[in-house]
């Protein structure tokens, strides 16, 4: 269903945000907002604001920003249209009926979900009746306790082809809704539809809501064919598309910022019983990127929990492959593996939760198995050989759709690499054909920065860099005139770029800025980490003390620690076109310069990144056009690069 802008204005004026965060996070007003401990990250100082009048919260902890339609799906693991109607039901809103044929289908899921709950409470009953001893004596040997079997809703599954299809006719569903739900087997060449699931330990999958959507089923007769059998596609059930355990998992995932998949939905229930709530399960299938998706919504890491064993080891591997074009800033994978023979429920029966925490404090990076995979057990002593190990693994970097994320993957995995070959002996040798970097792949773990043995000159092949690209190291040898000079920050480190300064200084010299500019504020990218820590006090000190002048700031952050960078930011802007950030400037003039300023920092940031994909597609292709574009792209970079390109004259566009 769409909602449309109107409805869900209503619902937010109804409901402050403050109400609906309160609920998670005990909040303290700070002038006209509210502060808390961060939800999303552990903390001991307050970094999470809310604000009631502008409809959103901000954790500087973590960057997370949002409404309470979001805060709703972050924490509790919701759709948004299940947040939605969470939050519609709350607030007294009457949300628009579906139209005729939504209508129907609407009817049908209700009748289908009352089903699958009458199902689930047969069960029950027959299990703690005569004829469920044998699951009884199943679920005694597993060790479950009386309170486990409750929360989790087991039961039994007579052995008659026609146990439940009585029952359920009884409570007046029809044959054909039995057949839908997926709880009768039938077809043409069956004269008498019959119970799909027959003396097995039953257990109930619940969507996200809850709502039980489905089943699986555990045979106790040996002989039976599938010893897991779980219920086919429905109108309520996508086995790829759900978490078995994710509706009681995800409060716990949130607290713990942590979720743990394992491989069965028996593991996830023994772990639970263990105390580890936060665990999940895939339906029997490999993990699929609608899972990930569930899971990312649960923490930014979720840890694959699987067997050490040769079989565990390729689940790894599929999930990785599946992970890789979906890899986001923040949001990853980690691999545990159990020890050799061991599943989740025996390590924790036979060693205590304590053995499993041991595991999962063991768990490894995604780039760590990804790298494995590739790497071990083979022979790579030939230069074709290892030639083609880098071309695997840049093809594996190239399914990674984030810029960010693939930039940082060619570095870890060029660092795995050279360490691996120099451990073989490649390197040391001088064998070592290529090893990636930030911006190539680099010769005998060194930037091939000389060719011929004569220094000032650059090679350019295969594993270089094209000329004028550099590759991000330069300044690691200045000298000892440009250490002194105000391009280099009083640390030792780059002094931040003028432009991103700038932008600071015009905050710092007319804090009512931030209360117009707040979410543009919070929102700039800054590659000095500098300036983002003053950006983010900045805020801090504004959501503590919205009256703000301009010394009252700069004592909070002279006590916040950032001094410093104050001092980083007056050195770096001192140019003629920066007087509309000086503190004698009128309002006008300040905003005018400032909405400049802005557009040609967010017009920057854009050239960068896409100078970042064109040299990527150079390093791909080594083709004329892809250096054409990376030489236009540093053209138009040198050209902002002019003071004056920064004075309000000169718009996004402009050209000195």
């Amino acid at each position: 269903m769409r909602f449309s802008p109107h409805l869900l204005d209503e619902i937010r004026a109804r409901l402050p945000v403050s109400q609906v965060v309160g609920r998670k996070v005990s909040l303290k007003r700070k002038g006209r907002e509210y502060a808390g401990l961060s939800p999303f990250k552990m903390e001991k100082t307050p970094s999470f604001f809310v604000n009631d009048q502008k409809g959103f919260y901000h954790c500087f902890a973590s960057g997370e920003h949002g409404d309470i339609f979001k805060f709703v799906m972050a924490t509790e693991g919701l759709s948004f249209p299940e947040a939605v109607e969470r939050l519609a039901q709350e607030a007294g809103v009457t949300l628009p009926k579906p139209e005729a044929h939504d209508q129907e289908r609407e009817d049908q899921r209700t009748r289908l979900v009352a089903l699958m709950e009458a199902s689930a409470k047969f069960f029950e009953d027959a299990l703690v009746g005569p004829q469920g001893a044998d699951a009884r004596r199943y679920i005694e040997r597993r060790g479950l306790k009386r309170e486990t079997l409750a929360t989790f809703r087991i039961g039994y599954a007579p052995g008659s082809r026609s146990a439940l299809k009585d029952h359920l006719a009884g409570a007046g569903f029809s044959l054909e809704e039995m057949v839908v739900s997926g709880m009768l087997i039938s077809g043409d060449d069956i004269p008498v539809a019959y119970d799909r699931f027959r003396h097995r330990v039953m257990f109930p999958i619940a969507d996200a809501r809850g709502r039980i959507v489905a089943f699986g089923g555990r045979a106790l007769d040996p002989d039976q064919n599938a010893k897991y059998l779980n219920s086919p596609e429905t109108p309520l059930f996508h086995k790829g598309h759900l978490l078995f355990n994710a509706h009681r998992a995800r409060a716990a995932a949130h607290d713990k910022d942590r979720v743990i998949a394992v491989e069965g939905y028996m593991d996830a229930i023994s772990l639970s019983e263990a105390g580890f709530v936060e665990t999940v399960a895939p339906l029997g299938t490999a993990l699929t990127e609608d899972q990930l998706k569930l899971l990312w919504r649960m923490a930014p890491e979720p840890i694959l929990c699987f067997d050490g064993d040769s079989a565990g080891k390729r689940a790894a591997f599929r999930a990785v492959d599946t992970a890789l074009p979906h890899l986001q800033p923040g949001a990853s994978l980690s691999f545990a593996f159990l020890p050799d023979g061991l599943d989740p429920d025996d390590l924790v029966r036979q060693q205590g939760p304590s053995a499993l925490e041991t595991v999962l404090g063991r768990a490894r990076p995604l780039v760590d198995v990804l790298f494995e995979r590739e790497w071990a057990d083979r022979d790579w002593s030939t230069p074709e050989r290892r030639a083609g190990l880098e071309k695997t693994l840049k093809g594996l970097i190239g399914k990674i759709a984030d810029d960010s994320v693939r930039t940082h993957y060619r570095q870890a995995l060029g660092e795995r690499l050279a360490a691996a070959w120099g451990t073989a002996g490649g390197a040391a040798s001088g064998g070592g054909y290529g090893r990636p970097n930030a911006g190539g792949w680099v010769q005998g773990g060194r930037t091939a920065r000389t060719m011929g043995g004569k220094p000032g000159r650059r090679a350019f092949g295969r594993g270089t860099f094209p000329p004028g690209l550099g590759d991000g190291t330069e300044h690691l040898n200045a000298s000892s005139s440009l250490r002194k000079s105000a391009l280099v920050a009083p640390d030792g480190g780059l002094a931040p770029p003028r432009r991103e300064a700038l932008l600071l200084k015009v905050v710092l010299n007319h804090p009512w800025l931030i209360e117009e500019e707040a979410e543009t504020l919070a929102d700039l990218y800054f590659t000095s980490s500098a300036l983002s820590r003053l950006r983010d006090a900045i805020l801090s000190a504004h959501a503590i003390d919205n009256l703000l002048d301009t010394e009252r700031l700069r004592t909070h952050l002279n006590k916040s620690g950032v001094g410093g960078v104050l001092t980083l930011v007056e050195r770096a802007v001192s140019h003629k076109c920066d007087r509309f950030a000086e503190p004698g400037a009128g309002r006008t003039e300040v905003e005018d310069g400032w909405r400049h300023a802005l557009a040609l920092h967010e017009r920057h940031v854009g050239l960068q990144r896409s100078l970042e994909a064109a040299e990527q597609a150079w390093h791909e292709d080594r083709s004329e056009a892809s250096f054409a574009r990376i030489c236009d792209l540093k053209r138009q970079l040198e050209l902002m690069s002019n003071p004056d390109s920064l004075g309000p004259g000169a718009g996004p566009g402009h050209t000195p």
